[in-house]
């Protein structure tokens, strides 16, 4: 791991996942180019509608505050994680339609 992305995941282990875990969630880092990181949200936080103010508001924010040298800004990659996969495996089998 690069010392750029060592940096950007101390401030999220410190800042960011202690907001994200107390509502369930968890957040991965995609990718980081010129000065942008991608994140994925996870846990409940992976496809909520406010992805994207949990986004600017917290990850962005204490990202660009900790990180000015570094990050000008934080975009989250839309996925389906596979742990909502699982989950949507599980009911299709466990409760027939």
């Amino acid at each position: 791991m690069s010392d750029e992305l060592k940096r950007i995941e101390a401030v999220l282990d410190e800042k960011v996942r202690p907001v994200l875990r107390g509502h369930g969630g968890d957040i991965q880092i995609d990718r980081f180019e010129d000065g942008v990181v991608y994140v994925k949200m996870l846990g409940q936080c992976a496809g909520c509608p406010s992805a994207d103010l949990t986004n600017e508001t917290v990850v962005e924010a204490e990202l660009t505050a900790a990180l000015p040298d570094l990050v000008r800004r934080a975009a989250v990659v839309q996925t389906v994680s596979d742990e909502l996969w699982e989950q949507a495996k599980r009911l299709l089998r466990d409760h027939h339609l």
